[in-house]
């Protein structure tokens, strides 16, 4: 199939609800690995302990930093104390608490409601001041206090943001292992999951085989996840993520690449975060502002030689960027082999290496 002919249709396929996975792997890197060797179409099944075999000294992971907010919130509309979950998205304004978000049920919520979240001694009001979307809003909190203190009070009252489709409400695990051991700068509402494969014994034996490693900060926003509802993907429009890679990390990837070594993207996260920042020599540059590129098939990568990533929902951005790394006949080939296998799909998921 001619990768210049790809639609939406072609990302389709039926994953069997029982593959995905609920909970994460009891340690970080006992999860499976399949690897995919793009020049051979060569499958294996290995475990993440195992990445180190398939790399060498000055090799160069690339990593995304950002760190997971707890931007879900539950409270409750005044007068009729119906409990609406509120998704947090974006800051707006930092002096006036102006934030955009995602309300359920939508249809309940309108212009100049108040919601309450929280109780007497630790609570928020937040009244809602504009409609943006079908089931966004601008909500305008109402707190005196200093900024410490309101961001404070929202991670209190926040939730870990696991996803949807898990059912459930986040507990203490998922506080933990729905952040990566390298999540320093606060700012995503959805975790980089492929780098929740990472242990700390894992990185330390990086540091003894002398692998490097660099870190990017892109703010995983729920754009990534948005449905595409256009058969022609030359249509579909990302929303816009926070993007910032720092001329020091920038140099620790040029420098592997000037030594020929590989650069390894964990996660498509990262991967679209080096596509969005390269200099005319082809190498990675700094990059301070925000980045909205939408990857499908045919697509030729500039930085990346090997992706690290986890197996992804039917129709979705990050599959369609994957098949166009992998090659589509190649994906569909190890997504059908990893259903019969049995590995366990999305964001608590296994891994896949593709080389």
């Amino acid at each position: 199939m001619s990768a210049k002919k790809m639609k939406l249709s072609h990302f389709t396929y039926k994953l069997p609800k029982e593959l995905i996975a609920d909970r994460p792997a009891i340690h970080r890197d006992d999860a499976r690995m399949m690897v995919v060797h793009r020049e051979t179409g060569l499958i294996e099944h290995r475990t993440v302990n195992d990445l180190l075999d398939y790399f060498e000294e000055g090799d160069c992971f690339i990593v995304n930093n950002t760190k997971v907010f707890p931007a879900r919130m539950y409270g409750y509309k005044e007068k009729t104390n119906a409990r609406i979950e509120v998704f947090l998205l974006r800051e707006l304004n930092k002096e006036t608490r102006l934030w955009d978000v995602l309300v359920d049920p939508a249809r309940k919520i309108r212009i100049g409601n108040k919601l309450y979240f929280g109780t007497d001694e630790d609570s928020l009001v937040a009244e809602v001041i504009d409609n943006t979307t079908s089931r966004g809003r601008t909500l305008r909190f109402l707190f005196d206090g200093s900024y410490e203190e309101f961001r404070s009070k929202l991670k209190r009252l926040g939730q870990t943001p696991i996803p949807k489709y898990l059912n459930r409400e986040a507990d203490e695990e998922d506080k933990e292992r729905y952040q990566t051991i390298f999540a320093k700068h606060v700012g995503a509402v959805a975790a980089p999951v492929s780098g929740l494969h990472f242990s700390k014994q894992l990185v330390k034996k990086f540091e003894i085989k002398g692998v490097e490693l660099a870190e990017i900060t892109l703010h995983v926003g729920l754009g990534t996840f948005r449905p595409v509802e256009v058969e022609d993907l030359s249509k579909h429009k990302m929303d816009s993520e926070r993007l910032i890679i720092t001329q020091e990390e920038a140099d620790i990837a040029n420098r592997a690449i000037d030594n020929g070594k590989k650069i390894i993207s964990v996660g498509t996260t990262t991967m679209r975060a080096l596509e969005s920042s390269i200099t005319t020599e082809n190498k990675l540059k700094k990059f301070d502002g925000w980045t909205n590129k939408f990857i499908y098939p045919p697509h030729d990568f500039t930085i990346a030689d090997a992706l690290m990533t986890n197996f992804h929902p039917p129709q979705s951005t990050i599959l369609m960027m994957t098949a166009a790394f992998t090659g589509y006949e190649l994906l569909n080939k190890a997504y059908k082999e990893a259903i019969k296998e049995n590995y366990r799909f999305l964001s608590y998921g296994d891994a896949m290496l593709i080389l």
